[in-house]
């Protein structure tokens, strides 16, 4: 008995090794991303925002950029901010954002303080890849950006 336990334990254990090579493999094969495109050290320009099932394009000022030491800054589509940012993983904190004081025409106003909202209301997941970002507070709010050019 004890010669058959020394044959098979070198079988099983080849046996789960493929098994969990296998298992491995299907699952990157299953289109899950394994690795995620930068947040941080990204200009992006803010393309739309969806709050309650109605979705609002950005203007074109829209922009947002969160640095690797915590710093965000861009335009809410009128006025200028900056904020603190706590990125952790796919979840990304904001803190109260400091903004200039300009007034634009009504629309870009209401754009402005929707996504002022969405920024701050709490932890936003992020979700990269492809030159898109997607930023969904708890509620399933999103505010989609894209790759762009600051300025």
């Amino acid at each position: 008995m004890n010669r058959y336990k020394k044959r098979m334990i070198p079988t099983v254990a080849a046996a789960l090794a493929v098994l969990t090579v296998a298992c491995g493999s299907g699952r990157a094969d299953s289109g899950a991303v394994s690795v995620q495109q930068p947040v941080t050290g990204v200009d992006w320009r803010v393309d739309s925002l969806t709050v309650g099932g109605s979705t609002r394009h950005a203007p074109a000022a829209a922009r947002l950029r969160i640095d690797a030491d915590g710093k965000a800054a861009g335009n809410l589509g009128c006025n200028q901010f900056s904020a603190r940012a706590t990125v952790h993983g796919d979840h990304i904190t904001f803190g109260d954002l400091r903004t200039t004081r300009m007034a634009c025409a009504p629309d870009r106003m209401d754009f402005e303080r929707a996504l002022s909202r969405a920024l701050t209301t709490g932890t936003l997941v992020a979700k990269a890849g492809d030159g898109k970002l997607t930023l969904t507070d708890g509620d399933g709010d999103r505010i989609q950006l894209s790759r762009g050019t600051s300025g």
